[in-house]
């Protein structure tokens, strides 16, 4: 946990932020028809694949077509999830004013209401990111995944709930609505639940009536394949959106921050804190289609509602600007950032074991001011 106030003079802090605005106006100005083109093929693309995915279900006698539509199906709920369902319900297609690509309407392939992960992700974890205490995605109520978070024997099991989280990621972003934690300190009472756990009981009816119902009993006597073939997506699904997610926000050197150190933040303030606190994922054009393009998990942060397509053609002036002000650009392939993850869940399941301080660029500091 660093001092945001050492980072930058105030001065140099909402020079950044004018900045930022500046680069974001400037996408903001030449969203169009190209755009929107983009997130119509990726739509088409997902929709062909889960059409494919569960007619190949359909040969499930024969292992090929069945290994085949499971690989259709996976890719089909990734894209749902991940490059359709998150970033329409970001608002980032809100400007069309198309009504299936409106944030308030749409509805993804998961157990969890849109509803709901609207609130808790775009509107508590956008606004307090990596704010412990605040943001509820630093250890999702479960993990312990900063030092400041203080230790109980609990978290011991820190690498057994997020392989258990990874599997069944959908659940966990589905119960996490529920603030089980705040309920059992007696911060939130079970009443206040209800109109979530509605919701949730709601939707969670409909995904489990469509995967493990409805389509097994379409195929007769494949039933049981078909439940299988529909449980290994979900199974790829969680696992890889586990994966992306967590490498965007847990890796060594990706910083948190108290609630007295962001209060009255400034614009600029607020941008720096998203800087700081996430990392991207490098990888090819189809890597960063499959993420989401959460890959560039940094430019999403500074601007969520921006479609996610633009984030590769900006993140190169983001890293620049970074540069200029001697600011950290936590970046890396999959692999090295996935196993940062995984080292500092287990470090951090143990007591005094704080993570390694961020390192910063004297000359760097030096340049920018």
């Amino acid at each position: 946990m660093t001092g945001l106030q050492d980072r930058l003079t105030p001065e140099q802090v909402e020079e950044f932020g004018r900045e930022l605005d500046a680069l974001r106006q400037r996408i903001v100005d030449d969203l169009g028809e190209e755009d929107l083109e983009y997130i119509r093929k990726i739509i088409k693309t997902q929709r062909a694949l889960e059409v494919t995915g569960r007619g190949l279900l359909f040969a499930g006698f024969l292992p090929p077509a069945w290994l085949a539509g499971v690989a259709a199906l996976s890719a089909a709920k990734i894209l749902d999830n991940m490059e359709i369902g998150h970033n329409v319900m970001h608002g980032q297609y809100d400007w069309t004013r198309i009504p299936e690509l409106s944030s308030q309407r749409f509805e993804w392939d998961t157990v969890a209401p849109s509803e709901n992960w609207r609130h808790s992700h775009n509107y508590i974890h956008h606004t307090y990111t990596n704010i412990v205490d605040k943001d509820r995605d630093v250890g999702y109520g479960i993990l312990r995944m900063d030092p400041a978070q203080k230790w109980h024997p609990y978290y011991l099991g820190n690498p057994v709930y997020a392989t258990l989280l990874a599997l069944l990621f959908q659940w966990g972003v589905m119960l996490h609505d529920l603030e089980v934690d705040r309920v059992v300190k007696g911060e939130r009472t079970w009443a206040e639940n209800v109109p979530v756990l509605r919701r949730i009981v709601r939707k969670a009816s409909r995904q489990i009536g469509k995967d493990y119902v409805l389509f097994p009993l379409l195929t007769g006597p494949l039933a049981p394949l078909t439940l299988l073939g529909n449980a290994s997506a979900n199974l790829v699904r969680n696992l890889w959106a586990f994966s992306i997610i967590f490498c965007g926000h847990f890796p060594a050197d990706v910083e948190s921050f108290t609630e007295e150190e962001t209060e009255n933040e400034t614009r600029g303030q607020w941008y720096l804190r998203q800087i700081l606190g996430s990392a991207n994922i490098t990888g090819g054009p189809l890597f960063h289609i499959l993420s989401g393009n959460l890959s560039h998990q940094i430019e999403h942060h500074l601007f969520p509602d921006l479609p996610a397509r633009r984030y590769p053609q900006i993140a190169g002036e983001v890293r620049e600007i970074c540069e200029r002000y001697g600011l950290p650009y936590n970046t890396g392939p999959l692999h090295k950032q996935l196993w940062s993850v995984a080292k500092k869940i287990a470090r951090l399941a143990l007591p005094g074991t704080p993570a390694p301080p961020a390192t910063v660029d004297p000359e760097r500091q030096l340049r920018a001011a």
